[in-house]
């Protein structure tokens, strides 16, 4: 068993609890090596409920308490998820691995292990969104978000994969790997508590939805960034969040024409079933696994 790593994610949906236990089939079946890694799913109340009556091997269920004014706050679950996982990571494992619950593995998912090279591993952004170019002025969101990490500005640039935009530091969190003696995903907590009960800060700078929405991507890539040398950070692959929801916006240089070619994908709500997938080409075994799960007759 490949136990140095341990996969984590959160179940706040019964959409999501169906979504997890394909992810986790898929990882049991392509995941190589790291397919008998342990698993930790998050559930919110009263999702919990249920899902303690699983009984999978290898995966063991939390109960995730969340902050009533992160509640409502997007993707607030997510981020005290990350902390509590941390902070009960045991000694010996190097790679805590995020995976949101609409993501499949489809190869052995090598480059979440960071082993000793590393302390992160992420796939720059899909879009823009709220992200910034190098050359463009600090917004209010973004000098909030450097205010609480005490840094001025962050340079280091990446490129949105989808629509190929140079934004300072802004990574994907479909998938991540970190390394939890560093303490980062506690931090990362704290940080977004401070920002999201700033009531200033989020009346000027958070009105819009958008940023919202994408506060806790922002300030996570912004405080891996700050926090790491850059040669401890590694860089995924495209092979790797591949966002198989934005296939059609994705040039044709870079879009996957099988969906064995890749590693792991995300894909929000997009069917996969084989019978239904027409912008893509689905080979063994991975075509009789989906139809296998997710047939529609």
């Amino acid at each position: 068993m490949h136990s140095q790593s341990i996969f984590i994610t959160k179940v706040s949906s019964s959409e999501e609890k169906d979504a997890v236990l394909l992810l986790i089939d898929s990882i049991r079946s392509f995941g190589g090596k790291m397919g008998e890694c342990p698993f930790w799913i998050f559930g919110t109340d009263p999702q919990v409920e249920y899902l303690q009556g699983l009984s999978l091997d290898q995966v063991e269920i939390y109960s995730l308490s969340v902050p009533v004014l992160l509640q409502h706050y997007p993707f607030g679950d997510k981020v005290i998820a990350c902390a509590k996982a941390e902070a009960q990571t045991p000694l010996g494992i190097h790679s805590l691995i995020w995976l949101d619950p609409e993501c499949l593995i489809i190869q052995p998912p090598l480059l979440y292990d960071l082993e000793e090279d590393f302390d992160a591993a992420f796939r720059p952004v899909h879009l823009r969104n709220v992200g910034l170019s190098p050359d463009e002025p600090l917004n209010a969101f973004w000098k909030g978000i450097y205010r609480v990490l005490g840094v001025q500005d962050i340079q280091r640039p990446v490129n949105s994969f989808v629509d190929q935009q140079c934004l300072r530091a802004y990574f994907n969190s479909h998938g991540f790997s970190i390394r939890p003696q560093l303490g980062l995903m506690n931090r990362w907590q704290e940080l977004f508590e401070q920002l999201v009960y700033d009531r200033q800060y989020q009346e000027i700078a958070c009105k819009e939805r958008r940023n919202q929405i994408f506060l806790f991507q922002a300030l996570l890539s912004a405080l891996i960034t700050s926090a790491l040398d850059e040669q401890r950070i590694r860089i995924l692959p495209p092979q790797y969040n591949y966002p198989y929801n934005l296939q059609a916006q994705i040039g044709d240089a870079r879009r996957v024409g099988t969906l064995n070619d890749l590693v792991s994908l995300t894909y929000e709500e997009r069917p996969l079933d084989p019978k239904l997938v027409t912008d893509l080409d689905i080979r063994e075994p991975l075509r009789a696994w989906l139809e296998t799960h997710l047939s529609t007759g």
